[in-house]
Parts: C-alpha cells; structure tokens; sequence
C-alpha cells in the first residue's frame, strides 16, 4: 500500500511480516479474521499463526505467492483462508517486507440483483474490474483475471495496493479516487508487464469511468485495460525520428555527427550502435561499391553499459570485415542485414573472430542489424545495432526506423565530410599563401599567429613581413571579407599585389590607393557591377619602420587599429586616422608617423581575435592590453599568452590573425652621411672619404666593389639629377648599402648599351656588382640604392 493509504480499513485483513518472518502490522480486519488483537501478534514470529500440523507456505520464488492456508483462531479452531503475498519495495535503507492479504466476504458476482455487476456487464468492452466507492475490487471478468494472474472470486474486496506493490498499482488508487471525487472519467497510461502474461512488458491504457446509480450518484468506478502496445511503439518511433532530426547534424564534424547517431538510438532502438566509415580514396571521395573484405575505421559507438565493454574496436581504429560479416554483407547488398545467434553467416564470422565471438557469449548479444549508410549515390559506411538487454529480436518496423534514421544521419554525415574536405582544401591553400617563415631583419625581430576558424568556413586573413631598401621593413595584416576558397584565392592576391607595390617603396596611403583600385577591379570581375556595391572586399593595415630614423609610418583601410607596446610601460592602442575598406572605391587613405624607441612591440591583428559572444569588445580590447603588457622575453609567448586570453578552448567563430614586432634601431655609427657639390670633379675625393669609412668600419673587403658603386651612382645624380645631392652608406652584419639621393623625380632605368654607344654601362655595372639594386621616390625628389652582400655572407 502506498505511505498515504490507511493500513486498516477494517474490512480487509491485512498484515506486515518482516524479512525475519516477524509480524510488524496487524489490521482490524484481521483480527475479525482470527480473533487475535494487534498486541497479542505484533512482534511475534507469522509462523505462529498456523494451525497444528499446517504446512508453511513455500520461499516465493517471485515477488507475489498467493494460495491457501491453515490458520489458527484465538479460539482454537481451524480457519482456512486464501492469501495473497507480495514483497513491497523497501522505504529507505531497511529490509523489504511483505504485505499480506486475506480479502473480505463480499456479495456473490452473479448475483442478478448487485447493480454494480449489471452496469459491469453492460458499459465493460473488454478486461474489466470493478471497483466500489471504497476502493475495494467487486468484480473482475476472465480477462481480467488472467491479467492479474489470479482467481477472479479470490481478489474482491481487494484495493490495488493489495493486489501488488509495484509504483502502478498506487498510481491506479490515485486515478480512482479522482473519479470518485469528480465524477469524470480518468485515463492512465503505463509500460509494464501484467502478471498473468508470458510475454514481455506491453503499453497499456487503464480507462477508468464512473458507476452512477438511478438517482446520479457515483457507486463505483469500471476500470478497462487495453493493449496499445502498436501505437505506443509508432509513437516511440515517430519521437525517435524527431530526435534524430534535432540532435543528429547539430555540426560539420563527421566524428561528431556519427557520434550523435550512435546517441540517439541508444537505448531508445539497441542496446549497443557503432558507427564506422570507409576510409575515402585519394580523391576524397570513398570508393563504389566495397569489395570484401572491407576495410572500415571505427567513427563512434555508444552503449547501455559504461565505457562501452561491448566494443571490439576503438574510436579511430581500423577493422577488416570478411565476406560473411553482416557489416561486410549490408555494404554489398546495399540494403539492411539482420543477424541472429543461430545465423549461419554471423557463426562463420564469429568464428574468424575469437575476440567477436567472446563478446557475444559475454554479454549475451543475440540480435544484430547493419545498415549501410548511404547518402547521394555514395556509400559512406555502416552503423550496426546490437541487443543483448532487451529480449526481443529486431522486427520489420525496427528495420524501417532504422533506415529512416541513419538515411537522415548519412545525409549530414555526407554534408560533413564534403565540408571537412572542402575545409582541408581551403587550408591548403591558405597556408602556401601564407608566409612559412618570416624574413629575419636587422629592423624588427616579429612573431606570428594564424588560426584558421573552427564554427565556419576558412577565411582570408594574412600577415606579411617585407623587406624594403634602406634597412626598412614593411608590416601588414589583412583580412578579405568571407569565408572559404574563394576568400583564400583573393587573399593571395592581395598579399601578392602588396608584395609588387612595396617593392616599388609605395608610401603607406599610396600603397592602399592601388590596392583599393586591386580590389574593385576584382569585385567587377566577380559580377560586384559599380565599385562599392561589389562583393569582394577586405581591410588592410600598412606599416613601414625605418630603423635609422626609428620612425613608424602607417596607414589603414578598415582595419582594427594597432597597438603599441613601449620598453617600459603598458599597451596602447594607436591612434591612427580611419580610412575606408578596400572595395570602397575614391576615398583617400592617410599616413601617420610614429616615433618609436628602441624594444617597442607593435602588435597587429584582425578582428576575429575580439570577436567573442561572451564578451563585448572593451572587455576583450582590454584582456588584450593586459595579455601584451605583460614581461615577456619572448615573442612567440607573447602570442601564445594573447590567443589563449582571448579565445575559447574549442577556437575562434573566424579566422584570427596576429603579428607582434619588436623594433631595432641602427646605431649612427653605422651610418655615413656626405652632402654632394654637383662638380664631377669632386667624385675622386668622394671615393677616398668612402675607402676610408670602409676601413673605419673593418670592410677593407667591400672596397673595391664599393668604390664602383658609389662612383657611377654619383657621377648619374651629378650629370642627370638635380641637387642638393647626397650620399649615405649603411652597413649591418651582413650588407652594406650605398644611397644617392637628389631632387630630380626621374628615375633611371636599366639599358643594355650597343658596341659603340659611350653610355648605358653604368647601371648595368652596378646591377651585376651587387646584390640587388632600385630607386624610389621620396617627397624631395629620389634615391638610387644598391646594396652588396658582405664577404661574411656569402
């Protein structure tokens, strides 16, 4: 009986019996029985209360035993009652005990004139029982009966409780007391399985109806059973497949999804799935139809028991199946195989597998179904569902539900692995586009990150470090705006076109005026039509830092601005003017200088490195002040120490790149600087002043080519340009520069001269003397510069 219920009725005799055999409870209903008071048998042992001679009831075997007993009165005589047994389940810790059950006299069930039978007899479709406005059992038909698992004439004058303890049972009293009290009629639903049957649990549906007499008023209540156990399964199925449609598929990650399929469909189809695909070929693609024995690695499995023990394979490894495997066999086909214990194939194969066929003895697998998964004429591989827990073997609407499922599952595995394929080509392409390693300069010592995005397509960011004349050195960072190939594509050619335009030592604002035009000629190609309304676009940062004058000239277009980390104080953001993106078309671009000291970071980046959904961007801009201004030797820490401040364990929403530079200044003793009269006379002392610095310097070995240079690029800018005119070397470990500045805008341009011809040799002269040799174009005019590769260098 439920804790809420009255023990005594005091019609019912009822009694509680330990698991010692001690009587704990004793009802007035049983003390009408046998005379004996509550204080005469509590705490004394059942077994007392046989009649002499009478056999004990057996040990149940069970958790109810019913049957007849020889019982002793307090008078002394003999009474012989039918009793119903059942172990209630225990309240807390203690020992189960078991209720037992004697019921009352009640009226005959065929008497014609009981009005509760009659309307019995008439409102009842199939098992019925009735019960009176006492909760007690009147009645019961033979469908009932067999139901219960007990004689109908037995059970009356019984409530629920007393006819079994299991949670269902309390559940029924509470239903019935709502219809007693309201009049209305109560349905309950439960999945159990009825006494009286030997088959499995079933889905059954107790309507319960009121009893009313003439005058209206509710006398009992009609309970009918009915099995559902067909719509209650349909509707299983039809959740199942609304499951999987929501779950299954929530991302592009194979592993995940064939994970997400094996979840879904335990326990609610099998006891064990396991999901494993074929290995693609070189093209990406998996083979046609699997020619055994096949070959499959293991995607996912899930199980009812913990740590999956059932699995023979694990999580990424490779199994081969032969011919006669059901996984094998399904592939072939390319329908569902079904296998039982006593299938001749699955015995063949179990016996290949001694590992396999411990397992099935193991746990008891009696029941197999493999599917294969298939997706846009491409078979992918197979998931296979195992019971051993519950008993029944795989039925025809099993097979169906399955198909439906894993046909759903296929389709997202198939997008998944199209996506992680398509993703792994974008890859590809972006790091060959990407620098491998950055140039080491005497300017700056620079670090870099990139990670591409981990929730969307791979986009277009990138990073450069280039190389200029003078010992400078060009910084930029970019980001076109999309994601996948078609991204990466246009950002190598941006990266390239950047790479051409500071080649010709492009000031900053100019660089992003050519790039800007780049970029909408590309938006037109791509169908954009007028510029602005295109669909190509990006943003850029351009820096470029001359470390004899330790001065910083930058321009943006759209970007995020840069921060800058002073030798001895805390990150700032740099304040610089804020141009259009790339894409825009006719808007101008600005410069701004900075001055920096030597050991200053300047630390680039794109906007994907802020873009969090659990901060705002304050909040992040500030965690990357900290995260830079924190003392570090190392600028590969640096970077670590930023990305892992500012952004989550499983990677960014987009693409995140980082460049960090420290910058270097060169000392003036490693410059010389000679103010040139335009008098071709006076090019032979200039030769000697350089001879000597060469030798102040210790470059005894440059001289000879030095002396050339300087010799011809001096008498062009005397003879062809314009002064003031000026010379300037600069020499680090491994490079020696020489520089001629004048104010003609003309630039000179290499020529090969005709036998005859007494000019054209000098430039051609210097181009095969030294290392590398241009010109670029300065507000006052122009410099020619050529640099040679120290002995030490080569």
């Amino acid at each position: 009986m439920s804790p809420d219920e009255p023990f005594d009725d005091g019609v019912a005799a009822r009694a509680v019996i330990a698991a010692d055999g001690t009587l704990t409870q004793w009802s007035e209903g049983a003390r009408r029985l046998l005379g004996h008071t509550a204080d005469e048998v509590v705490g004394r042992p059942a077994a007392g209360l046989l009649a002499d001679g009478a056999q004990p009831p057996p040990t149940p075997v069970d958790a109810r035993w019913s049957g007849t007993l020889s019982l002793r009165h307090r008078d002394g005589r003999t009474v012989s009652v039918w009793v119903l047994a059942h172990r209630r389940p225990p309240d807390g810790p203690q020992t189960t005990d078991w209720l037992a059950v004697a019921p009352p006299a009640m009226p005959d069930r065929d008497d014609p004139d009981d009005p509760l039978l009659r309307a019995a007899l008439t409102q009842s479709p199939c098992a019925t029982m009735i019960f009176d406005e006492e909760l007690r059992l009147h009645g019961v038909n033979d469908a009932m009966a067999d139901l219960l698992g007990l004689p109908a004439g037995r059970v009356r004058g019984l409530r629920p409780t007393d006819i079994g303890s299991r949670q269902q049972n309390s559940d029924l009293e509470e239903h019935l007391r709502r219809v007693l009290a309201t009049g209305r009629r109560q349905d309950m639903q439960t999945y159990m399985k009825a006494t009286g049957e030997d088959r499995g649990p079933h889905a059954w549906l107790a309507r319960m109806a009121p009893l009313t007499d003439e005058a209206g008023r509710v006398r009992g209540v009609c309970v009918t059973a009915h099995d559902f156990s067909d719509q209650y399964r349909s509707r299983e199925r039809l959740q199942l497949v609304n499951e999987a449609s929501v779950r299954i598929g929530t991302t592009l990650d194979v592993t995940r999804t064939a994970q997400e399929l094996a979840d879904v469909c335990v326990p609610a189809l099998a006891d064990f799935v396991s999901v494993d695909l074929l290995d693609p070929g070189q093209g990406g693609e998996p083979s046609g139809t699997p020619v055994p024995p096949v070959g499959l690695r293991r995607a996912a499995h899930r199980s009812v028991n913990p740590g999956n023990p059932e699995a023979v394979a694990k999580p990424g490894q490779v199994d081969v199946y032969p011919e006669h495997s059901p996984q094998a066999a399904s592939l072939v086909a390319g329908h569902t195989v079904v296998a039982t214990g006593s299938s001749a194939d699955l015995e063949r194969w179990l016996a290949w597998d001694p590992v396999r066929f411990r397992r099935v003895r193991e746990y008891g697998i009696h029941s197999t179904m493999s599917v294969p998964l298939q997706a846009r004429g491409t078979t992918l591989g197979v998931a296979v569902f195992t019971r051993f827990r519950r008993p029944e073997a795989f039925t025809d609407d099993d097979v169906l539900l399955a198909e439906e499922v894993t046909a759903r599952a296929a389709v997202c595995i198939d997008n998944a692995r199209r996506y992680s394929r398509e993703r792994e080509t974008t890859l590809t392409l972006q790091r060959s586009l990407l620098p491998r390693t950055l140039p080491r300069t005497a300017a700056v010592e620079a670090a870099s990150r990139y990670l591409p995005a981990t929730r969307s397509g791979v986009g277009g960011d990138w990073f450069d470090v280039i190389p200029l004349s003078g010992m400078r050195v060009a910084m930029v960072v970019g980001d076109v705006v999309g994601h996948g190939i078609q991204a990466s594509a246009t950002m190598g050619r941006l990266r390239t076109a950047v790479r051409t335009l500071a080649d010709i030592d492009l000031a900053p604002d100019e660089l992003l005026t050519h790039l800007d035009d780049l970029v909408v000629r590309l938006s037109q190609e791509s169908g954009g039509g007028d510029a602005g309304t295109g669909e190509v676009g990006a943003t850029c940062l351009y820096a470029v830092y001359d470390p004899v004058s330790r001065r910083c000239t930058l321009a943006r277009a759209g970007h995020p601005q840069p921060l800058l980390v002073p030798p001895d104080g805390p990150a700032r953001q740099l304040d610089l003017p804020s141009g259009p993106p790339l894409g825009v078309g006719g808007l101008p671009f600005e410069c701004a200088e900075v001055d920096l000291r030597e050991g200053s970071v300047l630390a680039f980046h794109t906007d994907g490195l802020l873009a969090s959904r659990e901060r705002d961007v304050d909040a992040n801009q500030r965690m990357l002040r900290e995260a830079l201004s924190a003392p570090s030797d190392s600028l590969d820490e640096t970077c670590d120490r930023v990305l892992h401040a500012l952004l989550p364990p499983g990677g960014s929403a987009d693409d995140v790149a980082l460049l960090l530079a420290r910058t270097r200044g060169l000392p003036s003793s490693q410059v010389a600087t000679w103010d040139i009269p335009a008098d071709p006379a006076l090019v032979a002392p200039i030769r000697k002043q350089v001879v000597d610095q060469l030798e102040r310097w210790e470059l005894l070995e440059a001289t000879f080519t030095a002396e050339l240079v300087v010799s011809e690029l001096v008498t062009n800018a005397i003879r062809y340009g314009a002064p003031p005119i000026r010379l300037r070397l600069i020499h680090d470990a491994s490079t020696l520069i020489c520089e001629v500045s004048d104010t003609n805008h003309t630039a000179p341009h290499l020529r090969r001269a005709k036998t005859w011809d007494e000019g054209g040799r000098g430039l051609l002269l210097v181009a095969q003397l030294t290392q590398r040799w241009g010109s670029r174009h300065t507000t006052e005019g122009k410099t020619i510069w050529a640099e040679l590769a120290l002995l030490d260098d080569i």
